[in-house]
């Protein structure tokens, strides 16, 4: 067994190599071989050996090159621990990864390390040491912050040790690196904070200062921090102190819990203790070990990295160089913030440290040639969730209402409706009374609006209060009088919750009685009664939708409109065309000029025009198309024009407009060109004659009006119904919850969010209830879509209501898409969705979203014929419309919809509607560019594979292989009709063999595929300047000067494709007669031979002759390749 335990080396002999990692690594030496210890003087490397000797007899020792080069050499050792100065550890560990060892590095100066990294053809593990992460203490702190809840504030208070005793503290290179012993001490108590709270620090705001002049600046740092998930903190660090401390605190509304440095029976190590909402406490002490639990790691990574070769394994996260990278940016951020006296900075360690700038070379980032995909951020990971709903199976059984909403979990309310009142006692002195009604369940309280000097009002109003969110024992209605100064009570009534009976659906609505007011003695009033209904429900229940919720009880009666959640349907939108085919008897007012006439063409705010023709008859025969939505709200208006002046004037109503549903022209009308309009109070002037205009109008059916993306859209179906389809299923989507919620807007000193959800499939928009103040909003409403195609995508956004708080603008916080084709007809799925946005700063996760979707299917047989279909509708293809026209119409298509979603109640504002529909797709992004040339270059690779397996089995590296195309290809040849099966036969292998990888989870907004995690700060600054621009003349410049370059390289691509096709034409052209003799020669003795020959015979030659040996073979390029290179092209013709 001995034998098989891996081979190490220890690269680098310091301070920190002698007293942590020998001993550290003497404690499981069983578990490896330490084969030698390399420093660069030989003095260092034996003083290092000495101490190992102890633990490890046969180490050996190593220093200078020749012995740096014996370790490379040496296949035995596969690991190497790269134990070096800063400034020079990343040069170690490239070359050292270069020659296929697996590198343990520290974690400093990684963002230089990353960015050289794709140098490397293949690349062995490399992992980033941080014992932080594999200390006890935040191991198991770590599981303990669940029972602290929600987090409020951390705060992080380090007070080193780092004097004239410290043996770190006369470290050269320590004091040269940028940054000084702030980064180099700092990134290990980040990676303490990270690793406690589990998410990602966003800003920081810090002050540096330099004090101790024996101390490299800064030598204090002092910040304020805040985390994704809302909270925020402090992080304070001294280097130096007479008193060391070292504390991390994380206070959230369950308790608190702390991690401090300490010792304990002669044991250092960390004391974490856990304080309890009771005032209890719980404490546990940890001795240090992390060194060693991180090697151990390291260790049982590269075994098992050398033992599967199949790729299988997958390297441990915590030793990750995106952890690492991730530690160092947010000290990088605190240091630069200090540069800018206290200034915010934003953290983006996608942009800094260039993370993935491997994936976005080589499309992924494999390591110990391809065991391992470059580890995907959990942060933005699609997150599989059990929540407790009956369509998933975690509920068995229940009632009518689980059966109707079982793709969300069950909300209990008690529902109270409002109904009216009669007879109420006076309370003015007019003798009448200004009655409302106050409902009070708790700390919680509904309030109707009041009606002035009625003494038998009516409200027709319900609420609900939550039942999770109990606080008494009785629900109370009091009716009250409005005055100036103080309310007047006019009587009340109590009602115990355990007597309120259950309703549950599709049971009719509970009817509402009259009930007898009561003073507060409990006496019942001689007058005055109230109409109400109290009921348990769900929110499966009617009311719920239009009722006043309790976790809406800070808006007022007037706001509870725009909080309600709704159904809206977008308008019917189509393609109006409008052929101009001529004009007759234009008279124009100049007679001394020839007419410039053009036709104007304005339907609501879209206006089109002909082409200019200088004659008074002109014939122009164009077709404009528009977008209008029904009902049709305005005219159209055709106008003919000479330079600016109306010659004419013809207004047309939409709803006499003929409609088609093919390409079958319409009937030509001619319409009168009105000269003299009517002003008001003027009769119409009656006209003897008047200037013809020939058109053609229709409103065209058969298109789809596209409003969103063809990529991703929803709807496919015609415009006319007449041409719809039966659906072909059912999509349910439940929209439980969200969490971790960004702040989105600030009030009362404090940042908030009041959240609400929209998802859109086809026409039908739907809007949930808006959760006030809650970063952990749950609405828990469920939805049902028919499915026309399966091929369409559903999208749901997350939206900052801003209509609460003076009619601000509603702000987008993420979406998702879910394509129904990657559903598995009739199962639930659960996930919770990353709401992934990229701002100015960078990519940013604004919380997740937790949602269950369901695909049924009517007749799956119908659902597999769709797929032969067309994407779009038969008049897309039978007359089709241009790009540009598509593009312009589509634009008109999201404005007309906006504009009709928004006069809706509550309104679907057109910042929402834009959001939704994807209205910027089209402007230039180089972060696109990018992402999708990665994207060509990745579906190319299946045919690079190719090629390269064809090339090496030309050159015979595997000569059984080799032998077996041969073979194989003399079997095709004799029997050419076995070459379609056997093709087809392998895709379909290829198929069954791939069913077991195919997706379990339906895909989401991919980051490294959007070449999000990896765009510079001038790219995403371009990308999210307007259009046009608002930059300075200097900056448009240089990003012009960019796309110079970016096009200038295209242009050469281009130009050499142009260039193989034109030395193409160029063999018969007789432009080079030499060359066009040999091949008309070549041509007549092929021909000649090919008619002597079976054409079998001809092309096994020709197979062996690809296919032999290298020692056949010369290393120049071939005679054809040759004679092809110097046929002439026109490249020599261009200026």
């Amino acid at each position: 067994m001995a034998n098989q335990k891996p081979q190490i080396a220890i690269v680098g002999a310091g301070i920190f190599v002698r007293n942590s990692y020998i001993p550290r690594l003497a404690e499981i030496s069983d578990l490896f071989t330490l084969t030698a210890i390399w420093s660069r003087s030989q003095e260092s490397a034996r003083g290092a050996v000495e101490i190992a000797k102890q633990f490890f007899p046969d180490v050996e020792c190593k220093w200078g090159e020749a012995g740096l080069n014996d370790i490379i050499q040496d296949a035995s050792v596969i690991g190497v621990a790269v134990v070096l100065a800063g400034q020079i550890q990343v040069d170690m560990s490239l070359r050292l990864l270069k020659s296929g060892k697996h590198v343990l590095q520290a974690g400093t100066e990684l963002e230089t390390a990353i960015s050289r990294y794709n140098s490397l053809n293949s690349a062995p593990i490399w992992a980033i040491a941080e014992n932080y992460r594999f200390e006890p203490a935040f191991v198991e702190g770590k599981k303990l912050m669940a029972e602290i809840g929600d987090i409020i504030n951390v705060h992080v208070i380090i007070e080193g040790s780092m004097n004239s005793s410290n043996p770190y503290f006369s470290s050269s290179w320590r004091r040269d690196f940028s940054g000084g012993f702030i980064l180099d001490m700092g990134v290990h108590y980040i990676s303490g904070l990270r690793m406690l709270v589990g998410c990602e620090i966003t800003s920081v705001s810090a002050i540096t200062s330099h004090v101790d002049s024996t101390l490299p600046p800064p030598d204090h740092i002092s910040s304020t921090i805040q985390l994704e998930n809302g909270s925020s903190g402090v992080f304070v660090m001294v280097v130096s102190s007479k008193s060391p401390k070292v504390l991390w605190r994380v206070v959230g509304l369950k308790g608190t819990l702390q991690v401090e440095r300490g010792s304990k029976d002669g044991k250092h190590g960390y004391t974490v203790v856990l304080f309890t909402a009771d005032g209890q406490n719980k404490s546990w002490f940890y001795p240090f070990s992390g060194v060693t639990e991180e090697l151990k790691t390291f260790l049982s990574d590269i075994s098992q990295a050398n033992l599967k070769k199949d790729g299988s394994h997958q390297v441990e996260p915590r030793l990750s160089f995106v952890e690492g990278a991730r530690d160092i940016a947010v000290l990088d951020a605190m240091l630069e913030s200090g540069k800018r006296q206290g200034a915010a900075v934003q953290i983006a360690v996608s942009n800094k440290q260039e993370i993935y700038v491997l994936q976005l070379k080589f499309g992924l980032i494999t390591v110990n040639k391809k065991m391992e995909k470059f580890p995907v951020s959990e942060e933005f990971a699609l997150k599989q969730t059990s929540p407790k709903i009956a369509g998933s199976g975690v509920i068995i059984g229940g009632d009518k209402v689980i059966s109707a909403y079982d793709l969300v979990e069950q909300m209990e309310y008690f529902y109270v409706r409002v109904v009216k009142a009669k007879e109420l006692p006076a309370k003015d002195v007019t003798g009448s009374c200004d009655p409302y009604v106050e409902v009070k369940l708790g700390n919680y309280k509904g309030i109707t609006k009041h009606f002035e000097k009625k003494s038998n009002p009516e409200w027709k109003l319900v609420f609900a209060f939550a039942q999770d969110q109990l606080q008494a024992s009785h629900i109370e209605v009091v009716v009250k009088d409005k005055d100036i100064v103080l309310d007047d009570f006019i009587g009340r009534l109590s009602f115990d919750l355990v007597d309120i009976p259950r309703r549950v659906p599709p049971d009719s609505p509970l009817a509402p009685q009259w009930y007898k007011l009561e003073d507060k003695k409990g006496e019942k009033l001689k007058k005055g009664e109230i109409m109400l209904a109290l009921w348990k429900g769900t929110q499966a229940d009617e009311a719920f939708s239009d009722a006043w919720h309790s976790d809406a009880a800070a808006v007022g009666s007037d706001g509870i409109s725009r909080i309600r959640g709704k159904v809206y349907l977008s308008p019917r939108l189509w393609y109006l065309r409008v052929n101009i085919i001529q004009c007759q008897d234009l008279i124009p007012s100049d007679k001394n000029r020839p007419p410039e006439v053009y036709a104007k063409v304005v339907c609501g705010n879209q206006a089109l025009k002909t082409k200019i023709l200088k004659n008074v008859n002109p014939s122009w025969n164009e077709d404009l198309v528009f977008v209008v939505g029904e009902p049709f709200e305005e005219p159209l208006v055709i106008t003919v024009e000479d330079k600016g002046e109306i010659l004419g004037k013809c207004v047309m109503l939409l709803n006499g407009v003929s409609r088609r549903l093919d390409n079958k022209p319409v009937s030509a009308k001619w319409h009168n060109l009105e000269k003299h309009f009517l002003v008001e109070g003027e009769s119409k002037k009656e006209s003897k004659f008047s200037s013809k205009i020939h058109l053609r109008v229709s409103l065209d059916g058969g298109y789809h009006v596209l409003d969103e993306s063809t990529y991703y859209s929803s709807d496919y179906r015609p415009t006319s119904k007449m041409l719809w389809k039966s659906s072909i299923g059912v999509l349910e989507l439940g929209i439980i919850s969200a969490t971790g919620l960004s702040p989105m807007k600030s009030k009362d000193g404090r940042g908030t969010t009041d959240a609400y959800c929209v998802a859109k499939y086809g026409p039908k928009w739907v809007r949930t209830r808006t959760i006030i103040d809650s970063f952990a909003p749950r609405w828990n409403e469920q939805y049902t879509w028919e499915v026309f195609d399966p091929c369409t995508v559903i999208t749901i956004g997350v939206f900052d209501n801003g209509h609460l708080q003076g009619g601000g603008k509603d702000s987008s916080i993420g979406k998702v898409r879910i394509r129904l084709s990657t559903l598995e007809t009739e199962r639930v799925y659960t996930h919770s969705y990353p709401l992934i946005v990229l701002k100015p700063s960078g990519v940013k996760k604004m919380g997740e979203i937790h949602v269950a979707v369901r695909f049924s299917c009517t007749s799956y047989l119908n659902m597999l014929h769709k797929y032969t279909h067309p994407l779009l509708p038969k008049m897309h293809y039978v007359h089709p419309l241009s790009v540009i026209q598509l593009d312009i119409l589509r634009h008109q298509a999201i404005q007309i919809v906006g504009a009709r979603l928004g006069r809706s109640e509550p309104p679907l504002k057109k910042e929402t509607v834009e959001y939704m529909l994807d209205v910027g797709s089209h402007i230039w992004s180089v972060r696109k560019a990018k992402a999708n040339f990665v994207r060509i270059m990745s579906v190319m690779s299946g045919v690079v594979s190719v090629a390269k397996w064809f090339d090496q089995i030309c050159k015979w590296k595997n000569p059984l292989t080799t032998v077996l195309i041969h073979i194989l290809f003399v079997i095709l040849v004799l029997y050419p009709e076995l070459i379609l099966p056997t093709l087809f036969l392998y895709l379909f292998f290829i198929g069954i063999w791939s069913y077991r990888w195919k997706p379990r989870h339906p895909p989401h907004m991919d980051v490294r595929l959007s070449h999000a995690d990896a765009v510079g700060p001038d790219e995403l600054d371009e990308e999210f300047d307007t259009f046009p621009t608002s930059k300075s003349s200097d900056v448009v410049r240089m990003r012009y000067d960019r796309l110079r370059s970016i096009g200038g390289r295209i242009q050469t691509v281009i130009g050499d494709l142009a260039m193989q096709g034109e030395r193409f034409e160029s063999l018969l052209s007789w432009r080079d007669p030499r060359a066009s003799a040999l091949f008309v020669a070549f041509c007549l003795f092929t021909a000649f031979v090919l008619y002597v020959t079976p054409f079998q015979v001809a092309i096994l030659v020709w197979g062996f002759y690809m296919l032999r040996h290298p020692k056949l073979r010369s290393k120049v390029p071939s005679l054809s390749t040759n004679f092809f290179k110097r046929l002439p092209a026109r490249s020599d013709l261009m200026l």
